[in-house]
């Protein structure tokens, strides 16, 4: 294992070529392996039932409790709707500057929405996400280029809108042109 390197911890049922695609794809953005581990955490406990979602906040705090030798970065997938007490939904969190961060298919999913099933719009918005909280992680913060995929992304519209990649600007605030 490289001393860079990225772990992808899924919680819930995630197809295998699902997950490798997205590994791939986030592989070749920020040039680090990325393995992929699936766990079996109970994840009722974060579960709140008055607002009828899962506590970011607190499955973040358990995320970055994993022990994990020999990587830099992890990042817990789910299946779950998710928020964090100031706002509505997130579909992904991170640590900035730190260890880990975590993000959720639930609300990219295009039946959410009332339009009909599509896995590689479904793929392409996960792996924004992904993407996204990674580079908080590394220290990155909203981007104003429109295409970036650091860009804010209040809504599913937003994130259709920009790329899977790092603008210059982002890359060369991490080092990697």
């Amino acid at each position: 294992m490289n001393k860079q390197s990225i772990l992808l911890i899924s919680h819930g049922n995630f197809e295998k070529v699902f997950l490798e695609k997205i590994a791939k794809d986030i592989s070749h953005e920020f040039l680090y392996p990325v393995y992929l581990e699936e766990s079996s955490i109970d994840i009722s406990d974060f579960y709140d039932p008055m607002r009828r979602q899962y506590d970011g906040n607190r499955l973040l705090i358990e995320i970055n409790s994993f022990t994990s030798p020999g990587f830099t970065k992890k990042v817990g997938l789910f299946r779950v709707d998710l928020f964090i007490p100031i706002l509505t939904y997130i579909f992904g969190q991170a640590t900035f500057k730190g260890s880990s961060g975590l993000a959720s298919l639930y609300r990219l999913r295009n039946e959410q929405y009332g339009m009909p099933k599509d896995d590689i719009v479904l793929l392409n918005r996960f792996k924004k996400v992904i993407i996204h909280e990674l580079g908080h992680t590394l220290g990155l913060i909203h981007c104003h280029i429109p295409s970036c995929v650091m860009r804010s992304s209040t809504y599913v519209e937003d994130i259709d809108q920009k790329s899977h990649n790092l603008c210059i600007n982002c890359r060369t605030k991490i080092g990697m042109v």
